[in-house]
């Protein structure tokens, strides 16, 4: 009987000791990296980039403007991913390091023809949105 209490005791002191050592251990793996992903409504392609609407959390939606040289060069900010038909795009992924805006991928589907995809009228002047973008600044 003293040695069944004895091994129990063993374990559970085994068990109450072992969370502090695996949080010792994920803080090192940690990543400088998040990422937020955004379902997108509506992405309409423009001669300066890309106007993106995306739903925010209750209801409504809101753009974001993403300029052309970010997809584009040794250095990008962005990366375009065509993707086949599939329940789960098209959706904005953005990327922060150390809190900071780093990067940010747009899947999209490639039938140009569905539904997600929008044009914006030749008259309509987005140029203005598109100058000095920097970063990325959600509403939610």
């Amino acid at each position: 009987m003293k040695k069944i209490l004895f091994l129990m005791t063993l374990c559970l002191a085994f068990l109450a000791v072992t969370p502090l050592f695996a949080d010792k251990i994920s803080k090192e793996h940690e990543s400088e990296y998040f990422y937020v992903n955004v379902p997108i409504a509506r992405v309409f392609p423009y001669r300066k980039g890309y106007v993106v609407e995306y739903k925010k959390s209750l209801a409504g939606r809101a753009r974001v403007y993403l300029p052309m040289e970010w997809f584009s060069g040794a250095a990008t900010k962005g990366e375009y991913i065509s993707m086949p038909t599939g329940p789960a795009w098209p959706y904005l992924t953005i990327y922060y390091k150390n809190g900071e805006f780093s990067h940010v991928r747009l899947y999209v589907r490639r039938d140009l023809r569905h539904e997600t995809w929008g044009n914006i009228p030749l008259n309509v002047n987005l140029d203005e949105h598109f100058e000095n973008v920097t970063d990325i600044k959600l509403e939610f």
